[in-house]
């Protein structure tokens, strides 16, 4: 294999980026530069999967390729073997394989689209794959992954059951406490579960920051910085998980326990299968709800031609079904370059009410908090966590 041209040309571009006169990248350069690294990492894990396959490591006495070049290149084992894997399975799928080499769509697509072969899907994978590739390269990573989630729900029901089954029995929490009196700890919830704790932990959240801001603004006399607050988001969110553990062990015997709201979908989705998503856009199997219906709401959203959306009138937590059709209808930021989903969004009017506006379901978008505050920086709102 021929590298000295490329390392020549990475030399090239290492003194162009660490030079002291250097000029900014433009966006279509970082562009660039992103498309050649995909396709850079598509040649390096088919090499990784062909030298694992070669044997050549066996003379050194490593137990496997990835093991021999996690010890040559100082880089995680795991990390090797997944590249080695995955540089071995995109040969099956052509379409996939030339995409990414071209750099088109990158690795993590490339894993994505691998994930849906198994001995159930391989025939229909076949069939579908240049079409799937197709929505890689155009639509966004999330949405991407939840069209490959659905597609694999209709192509493996069976398949997709079990791995709900898998990831709600993954489930795990452990707090310890070190020597020194700190606790730490780690969680893994199966995506309803982690959606209903992380919804109630971004609430809590929201409510301690806009305190913090209140005060530091009362304090200071002016806007304050993200740096002039009392607390960082991270200990904003350690005081949150705190504050609910204290509203648990307060909550009065026999009150009555908020119950999840669901919303079914009615649409061309349905029409063609088994479609359930999350609010903040995780697809997930049917399967999965089925612990939660005894105590949930459940809410249907049919959608009509022109993207307007009728809601039931059983729509908890929410003031008014106007309000609920957009967040359904938009599920995400309406900004081209913001990914924030449904729970961290608000509904704002698109010609503003200050212009006579109408409050009327077309006049209506999700703007996470960031953007909304953005068309109006003299609001005196404080501005979103996350900017922070």
């Amino acid at each position: 294999m021929e590298l000295t041209a490329l390392e020549e040309a990475l030399d090239h571009l290492v003194e162009a980026v660490t030079a002291e006169d250097r000029p900014r990248p433009t966006g279509q350069e970082t562009v660039r530069l992103c498309r050649a690294l995909s396709r850079l990492q598509a040649v390096t894990a088919i090499a990784e999967g062909d030298f694992a396959d070669g044997g050549e490591w066996a003379a050194s006495g490593a137990r496997s390729g990835p093991a021999w070049l996690s010890t040559e290149t100082r880089l995680p084992t795991p990390e090797c073997r997944r590249a080695a894997r995955l540089g071995r399975r995109i040969h099956g799928l052509p379409h996939a394989e030339a995409a990414w080499l071209e750099g088109r769509i990158g690795a993590a697509h490339a894993a994505v689209l691998v994930g849906l072969g198994n001995r159930r899907t391989m025939y229909d994978l076949t069939e579908a794959e240049e079409s799937l590739v197709g929505q890689a390269a155009s639509l966004r990573f999330d949405d991407f992954a939840a069209v490959a989630a659905y597609w694999k729900q209709h192509a493996d029901p069976e398949g997709t059951d079990s791995d709900e089954e898998e990831r709600r029995n993954r489930r795990d929490v452990y707090l310890v406490e070190s020597l020194g009196g700190t606790w730490f700890g780690k969680m893994t919830l199966d995506p309803l579960s982690g959606a209903i704790v992380d919804a109630e932990l971004a609430r809590l959240e929201n409510q301690a920051f806009a305190a913090d801001w209140a005060a530091a603004k009362a304090r200071l006399g002016h806007d304050p910085r993200p740096d002039e607050l009392d607390r960082s988001a991270a200990q904003r969110r350690a005081d949150a998980l705190v504050e609910m553990a204290t509203r648990s062990a307060s909550t009065p015997p026999g009150a009555q326990r908020p119950a999840p709201l669901f919303s079914v979908f009615v649409g061309y989705e349905t029409l063609h299968g088994r479609i359930l998503e999350l609010a903040n856009g995780t697809v997930i199997s049917p399967r999965a709800v089925v612990p939660w219906l005894d105590g949930a709401y459940i809410e249907r959203a049919v959608f009509g031609p022109g993207r307007r959306v009728e809601v039931s009138k059983r729509a908890r937590l929410f003031t008014g079904a106007t309000r609920r059709a957009v967040e359904l209808r938009d599920r995400r930021c309406a900004h081209p370059y913001c990914d924030r989903r449904l729970p961290q969004c608000q509904v704002d009017h698109v010609i503003p009410y200050s212009q006579d506006g109408p409050t009327i379901q077309e006049n209506g978008q999700l703007l996470c908090g960031f953007h909304n505050r953005a068309k109006d920086p003299r609001s005196g709102r404080p501005p979103p966590p996350d900017a922070a």
